[in-house]
């Protein structure tokens, strides 16, 4: 019985590094998933100002009539002024890297932007390029 008392006694105070150590760990990966929940919805923020940049650009055609036909035609021009109006009013921080149409009917519009992180950690890089692509075809053929 004296021995487990020793025991005891010798014992005591050494499971506080271990619970700090844990802790330590928990807040790393508490930290690691903020900062990667937030690398997520600023992706998806930046592919909802693409699709919506392509989908203004898709509005910007032109009717043209052919042969008593009405026709929508796409222009380049008229893409990247529909989507450089878009990103103006934009609230995120987002570039546009081109906005064409390869075919005189869809839109095709490339955005970038640069994730920075909310929470400084050692285990998360400190930006992220971000690129997002959208496509959008006019209602009239």
């Amino acid at each position: 019985m004296r021995t487990v008392r020793r025991c005891i006694r010798e014992e005591e105070g050494t499971i506080l590094p271990l619970v700090l150590g844990y802790a330590l760990l928990a807040l790393a990966a508490v930290f690691v998933c903020v900062c990667a929940t937030d690398l997520y919805l600023a992706q998806k923020r930046l592919d909802g100002l693409a699709d919506a940049a392509a989908l203004a650009g898709a509005d910007g055609f032109t009717l043209v009539v052919e042969d008593g036909e009405p026709r929508a035609e796409l222009t380049s021009a008229g893409v990247r002024e529909q989507a450089s109006a878009l990103f103006a009013t934009a609230s995120i921080d987002a570039a546009l890297v081109y906005a064409t149409t390869p075919d005189g009917v869809s839109a095709r519009v490339v955005a970038a932007a640069v994730w920075h992180p909310p929470v400084v950690s050692l285990f998360v890089p400190e930006g992220v390029p971000l690129q997002a692509t959208a496509t959008s075809r006019t209602a009239l053929r």
